[in-house]
């Protein structure tokens, strides 16, 4: 086989491992960000050229690069007994949960991951979440969602949190509706305080967790 056939032939290869699932932490986001990444797409990003299409796949690739992140966070707890599973597809309609922890005395936390530009400050205003001057309250509408259906499945209280890297929160930390939005840094530290501050009771919903919530996988 000719040395050109060969680049061609690995070129389709890499081409069709790109395109395939890959299990774990962000791992539908980055699917999601391959599907935008259209060959026009491809050519009006090498043209300076910003499209709709174009900042959404930013968005879910960012979004994926923000949950791999905290998933190499999450690794110290997996090895102290939690229960930490990620990209966890909800029971029912399209949405899914970035990462869904038990701690070892079963308490739940739906945990979100979020990647926003470290450019402006996340700040609570008369009651809305502002990143800089856009209005970004209705971002918070999924971890909320996500937390009362888990909540719903496991027949326990689940506690929901957003680990935000990159856009600095006004005051170290915010809190918004109930929901708790915490430096990417600090994310380990706020679970095991969480951890310690809630008991669960009733059977430890760690397995349970695991069967009722599979793998995510976008249709």
């Amino acid at each position: 086989m000719s040395f050109a056939l060969l680049l061609v032939a690995a070129a389709v290869v890499s081409w069709y491992l790109q395109g395939q699932r890959r299990p774990g932490a962000g791992s539908s986001a980055a699917a999601q960000a391959r599907r935008l990444r259209s060959p026009l797409v491809r050519l009006a990003d090498l043209l300076g050229i910003e499209t709709a299409r174009g900042r959404q796949e930013n968005q879910w690739d960012a979004g994926a690069v923000g949950e791999k992140a905290t998933a190499a966070r999450l690794n110290t707890l997996a090895r102290q007994g939690w229960t930490v599973l990620h990209d966890r597809a909800l029971p029912t309609g399209r949405a899914n949960v970035d990462h869904l922890l038990v701690s070892p005395a079963g308490v739940v936390i739906a945990l979100d991951s979020k990647r926003w530009s470290a450019r402006y400050p996340l700040r609570v205003v008369s009651g809305r979440l502002m990143h800089g001057d856009r209005d970004v309250t209705n971002r918070l509408n999924g971890i909320r969602h996500e937390a009362r259906t888990v909540a719903r499945v496991l027949g326990c209280p689940a506690i929901p949190l957003v680990s935000m890297e990159g856009a600095p929160l006004a005051g170290g930390e915010l809190v918004l509706d109930g929901i708790r939005i915490v430096p990417a840094d600090r994310t380990v530290t706020v679970l095991r305080s969480l951890a310690r501050r809630h008991r669960a009771a009733g059977e430890h919903p760690g397995r349970r967790a695991a069967a009722l919530f599979p793998a995510y996988r976008r249709t």
